[in-house]
């Protein structure tokens, strides 16, 4: 049996699967002041009366680093980046532990300057008498060449608790993305090492000895110990299991429009034929422009418990969540406490939530009925403007999904897809004002749980050969060796295949989920000096493509709509 936990920033959700469906489900409140009893409330709860030598697979998704980001409540970290010429590293400065330094690695990988090891060390006291403890370090061709990383660090090691390489995050050339990217793996680290330790324990309280999985924002899954040397990829895990959730239940041939309506947010996301789109760089967040593999998602700060209020005279909904719904126990009115007005939701407490909109109602000189409508309207018609928005914004330029380039390719959304805890009650208004048919997922309000429960591991590798200089190297999987002049397309598209496989293992791939393998870029140049050929430069990137694991594709669909 698998166990599937999202950790939301509202709420918890756990499911068991089986091969016979969904066993048994379980949403309790998080409280990210002590994750490990929101975790292992809701193990004991899924778990009770059952083997835990039964459960073989364990997946996690997150919002906490997310939050971490968006909230600005990250970790003061250390960045030193060499540049050499032809940039200003000053143009893409984190913050204010931020040190340009000497040495420098062409584009062929060949050293032009040393690293001035004194001036590492100088830069390492300064930043150990400002109480920093974790340092990112990044160098502008690193992926041609780490060893001013690794000289750098080795000097590092005795100062500080960890430090990120740059050659570890992608084999993409964007020195600019590529420090962003550094620092947000430095960032996020203590946040999720204090997740790390308390999913960690949870599971051992209660007996659970299985590799834990963590969700990446592509969809994809790596063990929880790797997450460790790349907490930044579980950046939008959340998002990414509502679309792993959602996929199972689109159509082919058809674009579908994903929608995750949470207590404090939307997710929006698309499908074409049955498949999410990527972002084909990196994503962004805020400031950080990134080079972390994600698929597309956007979020809107509207969700179930989002405040409502007036101004102007007008109605406003979010972006705020200052608690649940006054019908359970919250301070302010939320579209929760119009749906339980109306009796479209049968549950909370009816009276608390008409006192709340009351006061609202008297602000808009309406009636209670009217103002419950209006607040319902209004907040399906800014999750749709969002939505249109999102699909206008995808529409502007080439389309990417996770196996494809679409070139000229226009979405154009045929069916809609609910999920998360107020989706049913949203669902029809939403066809209504949309014209667009929609959807409730099966077992909605714990469909990112099952969405995490049921993908596959994902990982890729770039790789770069040079027979000229006669090496091939993979700075990201800490990999070279020497190469032919006869080394050829077949040999750099083996050894990558190779290296790929090897990494999907260690990252907790199973063997039977490792046969989705494409090649998404392949490059080769030649090599010519004086009007004569001195070699072939190869370049190519491989992936283990996200989906579902084998066995459960049936099982997601089967599972009876709650």
């Amino acid at each position: 049996m698998i166990i599937g936990l999202d950790v939301g920033g509202t709420h918890t959700d756990a499911v068991l699967l089986s091969e016979n469906g969904l066993e048994h489900k379980i949403k309790v409140a998080t409280d990210s002041s002590n994750l490990f009893n929101s975790v292992l409330t809701g193990l004991t709860d899924l778990l009770e009366g059952r083997d835990p030598d039964s459960i073989n697979r364990i997946v996690i998704s997150t919002t906490l680093t997310t939050n971490a980001i968006v909230e600005k409540n990250l970790d003061p970290v250390g960045i030193i980046v060499s540049a050499g010429p032809g940039i200003d590293p000053e143009a893409f400065r984190t913050g204010k532990h931020y040190y340009p330094v000497s040495g420098s690695i062409n584009h062929r990988g060949r050293e032009t300057q040393q690293v001035n090891e004194r001036q590492i060390e100088d830069i390492a006291l300064e930043l150990k008498k400002a109480g920093v403890e974790y340092v990112g370090v990044v160098s502008k061709f690193c992926v041609r060449n780490p060893a001013h990383e690794i000289l750098i660090k080795r000097i590092l090691n005795k100062y500080f608790k960890k430090i990120f390489l740059g050659h570890h995050v992608s084999g993409n050339l964007n020195f600019p993305r590529r420090i962003a990217t550094t620092h947000l793996n430095a960032a996020v680290f203590g946040k999720h090492k204090s997740f790390f330790e308390a999913v960690k324990a949870s599971l051992e309280e209660k007996g659970l000895k299985v590799p834990i999985q963590i969700l990446k924002a592509d969809g994809g899954t790596m063990t929880l110990e790797s997450s460790m040397q790349f907490p930044g990829q579980t950046i939008l895990s959340g998002p990414a299991a509502s679309i792993m959730g959602a996929i199972p239940h689109s159509e082919e041939n058809q674009d579908t429009i994903v929608l995750d309506i949470g207590g404090t947010t939307t997710d929006f996301a698309v499908l074409v034929n049955q498949v999410p789109l990527l972002e084909p760089v990196g994503i962004r967040r805020g400031r950080y422009k990134s080079l972390i593999r994600s698929l597309r998602t956007h979020s809107k700060g509207i969700g179930g418990d989002s405040v409502i209020h007036v101004v102007d005279g007008e109605l406003a909904i979010g972006p705020k969540r200052e608690g649940p719904a006054m019908a359970f126990g919250g301070p302010l009115p939320t579209p929760t406490d119009a749906l339980v007005m109306l009796g479209l939701m049968d549950m909370g407490d009816k009276a608390k939530s008409e006192a709340g909109i009351e006061s609202i109602a008297s602000a808009l000189n309406l009636s209670l009925e009217d103002t419950a409508h209006k607040i319902i309207d209004t907040t399906c018609s800014m999750i749709l403007d969002r939505a249109r928005m999102m699909v206008d914004r995808i529409n502007q330029k080439p389309v990417y999904t996770v196996h494809d380039f679409l070139e000229g390719y226009k979405i154009s959304p045929e069916k809609i897809l609910l999920l998360g805890g107020p989706a049913k009650y949203f669902a029809p208004r939403i066809q209504e004002l949309s014209g667009i048919k929609t959807e409730v997922v099966p077992a909605f309000s714990v469909a990112n749980a099952i969405g995490a429960a049921t993908a596959r591991t994902t990982c890729e590798v770039s790789l770069f050969a040079d027979t000229e200089q006669g090496i091939t190297n993979a700075p990201e999987e800490d990999f070279a060796e020497p190469i032919s002049k006869s080394y050829s397309e077949d040999d750099a598209v083996e050894t990558a295949y190779n290296l790929l496989r090897e990494k999907a293992l260690n990252t907790g791939a199973d063997p039977e989920n490792i046969d989705e393998v494409e090649v998404v870029e392949f490059q080769q140049f030649n090599i010519v000096r004086n009007f004569s050929p001195r070699g072939k430069i190869f370049r190519t990137k491989i992936q283990l493509k996200p989906g579902l694991i084998k066995g459960f594709e049936t099982v997601c669909k089967q599972i009876e709509r709650e």
